[in-house]
């Protein structure tokens, strides 16, 4: 039985420590350090406090916190696992601070006015975008407290059908806007669908203007149409050296010698190099 959606304030103060979280992370603060102090900061009406010195206790103990986040599943949901539990994987390329701004928009999106086919499209547009795996990460979508069975039985049965059929036309085929074009042809207005309808007319609309085409336009359509939250993106690279400019320059110093003792050691060493040239008196003569 899935446990019920959490109340309005505890996603406002969600969105709050995933944001300070990734902040401080930026910062350079060790994690355990955040959660020893970040909890003193949250509004303790809530129940996020004993869930952060849950975690606490959980990251000295393991190093991570996604281990933690699964223990409480009755608090966190099982896509807020998953993108933490694919950040902590070592083996992964994905970032812990783009997962933590990316559990920041879920939740503010969730403490505001949302709907069940906003909240999908974000979870989905998410899992793509940072290729996290659709079958573990549908799963886990479908377990989330926010869709009724209709919804986690259409979630899970995506898993076979990705790949198949046109993603636009799968949602194309559950909106308002097939059951009324269907409607309006002649003789077939007592239509009725044989799957329960999980999107508006405008969720239809768009997604059969976008047929063939890049999954990435709906997304974009839907989020400028209907307001539907949009996907962080990492930041493009900008050359900027990832070191400190006195740390870089010791790092070249170490460096130029490790290739002196190298060549050292191989017997090619040329003191020619280290050798100041004064060219005060080349091609003249002495008087």
């Amino acid at each position: 039985m899935k446990p019920l959606p959490l109340d309005r304030e505890e996603y406002i103060e969600q969105a709050y420590f995933f944001r300070n979280y990734r902040e401080r992370l930026e910062d350079a603060v060790p994690s355990q350090v955040i959660l020893a102090t970040i909890y003193e900061e949250i509004l303790a009406t809530t129940k996020l406090p004993m869930a952060i010195d849950f975690l606490k206790g959980e990251i000295l103990l393991t190093g991570r916190i996604s281990d933690g986040m699964e223990k409480l599943s009755h608090y966190f949901t099982p896509f807020q696992t998953f993108i933490i539990k694919n950040a902590e994987d070592d083996k992964s390329k994905f970032d812990q601070k783009m997962g933590l701004k990316i559990l920041e928009r879920e939740a503010e999106y969730r403490a505001d006015t949302h709907n069940s086919a906003g909240l999908f499209i974000y979870q989905f547009e998410c899992i793509a975008r940072n290729r996290l795996g659709y079958h573990n990460g549908l799963d886990a979508i479908s377990k989330d407290s926010m869709y009724n069975e209709d919804w986690s039985a259409w979630i899970r049965k995506l898993k076979l059908q990705l790949g198949s059929v046109d993603f636009a036309d799968l949602l194309y085929f559950r909106s308002q806007h097939f059951v009324d074009e269907q409607r309006r042809q002649p003789g077939n207005d007592q239509f009725t669908p044989r799957y329960p309808v999980l999107f508006s007319k405008q969720d239809g609309r768009i997604a059969k203007a976008n047929h063939n085409r890049d999954p990435l336009y709906m997304f974009a359509a839907l989020q400028r149409q209907l307001g539907y939250p949009n996907v962080p993106r990492p930041l493009p690279q900008t050359g900027k050296s990832l070191f400190h400019p006195a740390l870089e320059a010791r790092l070249h110093k170490i460096e130029a010698r490790l290739q002196l003792i190298d060549s050292e050691l191989k017997g090619n060493l040329d003191l020619n190099q280290f050798i100041v040239k004064d060219n005060r008196f080349d091609d003249k003569e002495i008087s």
